[in-house]
């Protein structure tokens, strides 16, 4: 049954981070009703924004509010110290506001985007260790993958990284026992449930099974990530031929 507006309230639990920013959780679990609880407060709060709002980020079970605790209380020169002592409690009170507007009742609007990917071989190292972990073929493993819809839960960890949820349980592998020091950008891979793609050389254990030509964090551009919380992503096999002229025309935007 889908929650009510005062259920919401009621879910949520906030919590003060460093002195300019509230952490507003939603649940424990990674899950799509708490996906969407977190993304329908989002619009609201983006769209009537209270004076003093920076932005929101938001994770698995939770959204990070940054405010500017100088503008929150010049707006708010109302609201008594006997009822407020701190930019937080003040905060607290505008969020709560804003949750009493939200209902979780209807459907979300999900961006689709399709990413091509390369895999095996060079482009995926670890694409025999998880067949074999799994008990399948490699090509099995592909076709798994690549007919799989995967949800954006949260972007992190490194600029652009996103943390698909959707991740068939057929190909569900742990993480690399020994993470890798450097990881190519554009690395596909898998850690347990989920599945995601390095827009950036840096280290990680993730298990590497391909390899995508598309270039998922641009920082010159607006927003710098290709991907955001809230997309549904699918990908698609190439050939090793196909990977090295999409990159090629990639490297002339």
């Amino acid at each position: 049954m889908s929650s009510t507006k005062t259920d919401l309230v009621q879910q949520a639990t906030l919590s003060p981070l460093g002195d300019s920013a509230i952490v507003v959780t939603f649940g424990e679990r990674i899950d799509y009703e708490i996906h969407k609880k977190i993304k329908m407060f989002m619009d609201t709060l983006e769209v009537h924004p209270f004076q003093g709002f920076i932005e929101c980020v938001p994770a698995f079970t939770n959204v990070t509010i940054f405010y500017e605790p100088l503008q929150v209380i010049k707006a708010n020169k109302g609201r008594t110290i006997k009822d407020f002592i701190s930019p937080f409690e003040i905060v607290s009170s505008l969020i709560k506001e804003k949750l009493n507007e939200v209902s979780d009742e209807g459907e979300l609007k999900h961006r689709q985007v399709s990413i091509p990917v390369c895999y095996g071989g060079d482009y995926g190292p670890d694409l025999e260790h998880v067949a074999n972990y799994n008990n399948l073929a490699k090509e099995e493993v592909i076709h798994i993958h690549s007919n799989g819809e995967y949800l954006a839960y949260m972007i992190g960890f490194a600029p652009g990284f996103p943390f698909l949820g959707g991740l068939s349980e057929k190909i569900a592998t742990p993480r690399r026992s020994s993470p890798r020091a450097s990881i190519p950008a554009g690395s596909v891979g898998i850690a347990g449930m989920q599945t995601g793609v390095y827009p950036i050389s840096t280290p990680g254990g993730w298990q590497l099974i391909g390899q995508t030509p598309i270039q998922l964090f641009l920082p010159n551009q607006n927003p710098p990530s290709l991907l955001q919380a809230g997309d549904r992503v699918k990908f698609f096999s190439i050939s090793e031929e196909e990977y090295e002229e999409i990159k090629r025309k990639e490297g002339e935007k």
